[in-house]
C-alpha cells in the first residue's frame, strides 16, 4: 500500500501599520528576512502547525518567536495550496492582525536575520527575494480586503487532548 500524501500546514501573518509621516493611509507590512538554503529571503512571519494548536494559536506563536511581537489575528485572509521547495505541498493559512511592539530583550528564531516593514509596493519590488510566491499573494490579498470571520475556524477539542 503506497504512503499517504499529506501536504504541511503552515500558517502565515500580514500584519499592517500606516507608514510613518504618511498622510495618504500606505500601510506597510511586517515581514521577516531569513536564512534558506537559496540565500536571505523575505517571508512573512509564517511556520508549521504543531500538535495541539489550533491555527490562531499557531499563527500567534510564529509571530512572537520570529518578530518579538505579539500577534492578535482578526481575519484569515486566505487557505493556499502550492508545491515549493522541490517535491512539497504547502497548505497555508494566512491571517491579517496586528502586533504589539517588538520585545527587545527577546531572542528571534534560528534563522531570522531581522524584521522590516515594507509597503506593497516595496514588497512588490524585491519579488526575486521572496521566500515563495505565497508572500506577496497574501499581501496582495490583506490589502484587498479579502476576509473571512475567524469564526469559520472550528478547532475541536480533541485536537488538545495528548
Amino acid at each position: 500500500m503506497a504512503a499517504r500524501w499529506k501536504p504541511s500546514v503552515t500558517v502565515a501573518a500580514v500584519a499592517s501599520r500606516g507608514r510613518a509621516g504618511d498622510t495618504r493611509g500606505v500601510d506597510e507590512y511586517l515581514l521577516v528576512e531569513e536564512e534558506t538554503a537559496a540565500g536571505l529571503r523575505i517571508n512573512n512571519p509564517a511556520g508549521h502547525l504543531e500538535p495541539g494548536e489550533s491555527l490562531v494559536d499557531a499563527v500567534a506563536r510564529e509571530v512572537l518567536e520570529e518578530t518579538a511581537s505579539a500577534f492578535i489575528a482578526d481575519r484569515l485572509v486566505g487557505v493556499y495550496l502550492a508545491r515549493l521547495d522541490g517535491d512539497v505541498t504547502y497548505l497555508r493559512f494566512a491571517f491579517a492582525g496586528s502586533v504589539a511592539a517588538a520585545d527587545p530583550a527577546r531572542r528571534l528564531d534560528a534563522g531570522i536575520v531581522r524584521t522590516l516593514w515594507l509597503t506593497l509596493d516595496e514588497l512588490r519590488a524585491c519579488r526575486d527575494r521572496h521566500r515563495s510566491v505565497l508572500v506577496l499573494r497574501s499581501v496582495e490579498d490583506a490589502a484587498s480586503g479579502c476576509a473571512v470571520a475567524l469564526d469559520r475556524l472550528v478547532t475541536d477539542p480533541s485536537v488538545h487532548r495528548p
